[in-house]
């Protein structure tokens, strides 16, 4: 299977290309997605290929066409829903949380809802507060969603096509900033396992564990680490829900510390549920409390200074890796 470089929005377009060609089933709809092409152009050429039944422009309802979309997966259909931003989906949040994720288990496990809502979440330069909220812990925080965050554009074609196949409802958390990365993914077909989280990076010292597009500071943090040879594990979650804690687990096992890199707010966050995960299965092998690196608990500014002092940066993470190992 040969390898190409191609973008993140290629990543996803292709995932949802080749999943549309296997299942007539599978339909994409959501904001600007047919005639142009998608708002970041991860829908390019869909329109053409699939005609306007399958590739479906909606008005500016986020409620309404999550609604219908719900609507359509109860009856057989496997809809692909596009939030330009999940900023925006807060508007369709009663239909994701209390229609979707709640379907199969009120109606006794006799109606499903196979249906994958996606788009970007969290920061993306100078939009701030109400265009650069993380949203993954609380979507995680509801029973009946799988939850999804992938870092790279190999990760996000195979978690996606994952995603369109799966049973359950799912929730494909991507990154603004992202659109435009490049990687390596084969050609044909890739597919990952929802719920399985990956060692990036290996290392003997220290864990650290994140997702999205802070995979990108945590393994910053952990080049600049090795230059004072100190050996940073980075384990990329890939999935928040379910959450892999075994693997955070057995590599706390080996390294004796953890920090946990994530951009949300502090409270409630998905650093917090990773540290009791890690209490509860692996205290007696931390050598040091937990420590996390999160957004700061304020809504995000607009002002680019304050922008650089609210996010999680290498380092922050290095501070806290220092302060687990009691480097002063």
């Amino acid at each position: 299977m040969s390898t190409r470089i191609i973008a993140f929005r290629d990543a996803i377009k292709e995932a949802m290309d080749e999943e549309m060609a296997r299942d007539e089933k599978v339909y994409l709809m959501g904001e600007e997605v047919a005639e142009y092409n998608g708002a970041y152009k991860a829908s390019k050429g869909l329109l053409d290929k699939y005609g306007p039944k399958r590739v479906i422009d909606t008005p500016i309802a986020e409620l309404g066409f999550a609604g219908v979309a719900v609507g359509s997966a109860m009856n057989g259909l496997r809809p692909i829903v596009e939030f330009m931003t999940w900023n925006f989906a807060l508007l369709a949040i009663d239909q994701v949380v209390n229609s979707a994720a709640k379907m199969l288990s009120m109606s006794g496990g006799q109606v499903g809802c196979p249906i994958v809502f996606r788009g970007p979440s969290g920061s993306a330069g100078q939009l701030a507060a109400q265009h650069s909220q993380t949203f993954e812990n609380w979507y995680a925080n509801v029973p009946g969603l799988k939850v999804i965050s992938p870092s790279n554009p190999y990760d996000a074609k195979a978690l996606l096509k994952a995603a369109i196949r799966d049973e359950n409802p799912v929730v494909f958390m991507e990154s603004e900033l992202m659109y435009g990365d490049k990687g390596e993914v084969p050609e044909g077909e890739i597919l990952l396992p929802i719920g399985k989280a990956h060692v990036a990076r290996e290392g003997s010292d220290v864990t650290i564990v994140s997702f999205n597009k802070m995979m990108k500071v945590a393994l910053a943090a952990a080049e600049e680490l090795a230059k004072e040879d100190i050996s940073a594990e980075v384990i990329d979650l890939r999935t928040i829900r379910p959450l892999d804690y075994e693997t955070i687990v057995n590599s706390v096992k080996k390294t004796n510390r953890l920090v946990v890199v994530d951009e949300s707010w502090p409270y409630g966050s998905i650093a917090s549920e990773i540290t009791y995960q890690v209490q509860k299965h692996g205290f007696d092998y931390l050598d040091a409390p937990v420590k996390r690196v999160n957004g700061a608990d304020v809504p995000m500014p607009y002002a680019p200074n304050l922008i650089d002092a609210y996010l999680p940066n290498p380092a922050r993470v290095i501070e806290a890796v220092k302060s687990a190992m009691y480097i002063q």
